[in-house]
């Protein structure tokens, strides 16, 4: 367990203060007020865990003290030491909490996210099944209280999508749907097969940090932009207008196509979305790669060619192959809220590796 030493702990103290005080100047910026807002923002839940356990620690020592007085009356150091072992067990719980809001955050987990789901190995079985995937991750934000907005579709003759792009906006959402990224495989029986047989499919799941205007800047003369007619399943004209974009980032290679809108305006301004989002992952891995030493989590790479979870439908079990947690309610999970149960068992698990890996802050 990480030891957080008294000194950190007043640092911490000792800043929020600095920045109540700061942002009570009267001579202070509006620049410098939103500035300083900030940083007192993320930090008074680290501050307010720091108070937590100085005052346990501050409590179990008066404790101790009080139950080894021997000129102490016996009830009193009884009661000392029945308190002291309650506070035994609640501290190790309070100093992993602050360690937790000490970890170095990822800078984008407050960001949005664009979810890619994408049909994989078993045809028309893999399409549903990637339906189904998107369904859960819809439901689940809607359950959170995020937006969930449908980018781009292409979809299966039989149902289901090929492919399917979403933009998911709200609270932490990063933070929370990254371990979701890779190779999501099920084990069903289609409803096309009369013998009875489980079949195994798969999709790939790819959750990326949204980018803003301000991470990627795009120049013009790197794009090579198409327009043409939009199709939909099977290749039947969906209008008779060129609406459909295609557009290409020479730089890169990366090839984005939007046609579910009927104006090329909103098409253009999806696909850019979904490039720009592209592009500030392609720089953020780059970054990571840099870094010596980088750390490889217990959760995995979030690599789209990593099978990271099975769904057994004859078993009604789905199983995260990561932290090796089998959950017997894939009901409740494709539904939506029961995800819940599988994201947080992820970021703890993740939290868990790094604390470990930390040593005395």
């Amino acid at each position: 367990m990480t030891t957080i030493s008294p000194e950190r702990i007043a640092s911490i103290e000792a800043r929020k203060h600095e920045l109540s005080a700061a942002m009570a100047a009267e001579d202070l910026g509006r620049d410098d007020f939103v500035r300083l807002s900030k940083e007192y923002a993320a930090l008074e839940p680290v501050a307010d865990a720091a108070r937590e356990v100085r005052r346990l620690r501050a409590e179990l020592q008066v404790l101790t003290h009080l139950a080894a007085d021997q000129s102490a009356e016996a009830e009193l150091r009884e009661m000392a030491e029945l308190e002291a072992s309650d506070i035994r067990v609640r501290l190790p719980e309070a100093e992993r909490a602050l360690a937790v809001h000490l970890l170095p955050r990822d800078a984008a987990d407050d960001r949005a996210a664009m979810l890619e789901v994408r049909a994989g190995t078993g045809g028309d079985e893999a399409a549903l099944f990637a339906g189904d995937l998107l369904r859960m991750y819809q439901r689940f934000a809607e359950e959170r209280g995020w937006r969930f907005e449908l980018i781009s579709a292409s979809q299966s003759d039989i149902g289901g999508y090929k492919e399917a792009i979403a933009s998911i906006a709200g609270s932490g959402v990063f933070a929370k749907l990254k371990f979701e990224s890779g190779v999501h495989r099920v084990q069903r029986v289609p409803a096309t097969e009369s013998g009875g047989r489980i079949h195994t499919s798969a999709a790939t799941v790819a959750v990326l940090p949204e980018a803003e205007d301000v991470d990627v800047q795009i120049n013009d003369n790197d794009l090579r932009i198409d327009v043409y007619r939009s199709s939909g399943p099977g290749g039947q004209s969906v209008n008779t207008t060129d609406s459909a974009v295609r557009i290409t980032h020479l730089p890169t290679g990366l090839v984005v196509i939007q046609q579910d809108e009927k104006s090329q305006h909103k098409n253009k301004a999806k696909a850019l979305k979904v490039l720009r989002t592209r592009l500030y992952e392609l720089e953020r891995n780059r970054l990571a790669d840099e870094r010596a030493g980088a750390r490889k989590s217990m959760v995995g790479s979030g690599d789209r060619s990593e099978r990271i979870r099975t769904y057994n439908f004859p078993q009604g079990r789905v199983t995260d192959h990561r932290i090796n947690l089998t959950l017997h309610k894939l009901d409740a999970i494709l539904e939506g809220p029961g995800l819940s149960e599988l994201v947080e068992a992820l970021v703890s698990e993740d939290e868990a590796e790094r604390l470990a890996g930390l040593d005395e802050v």
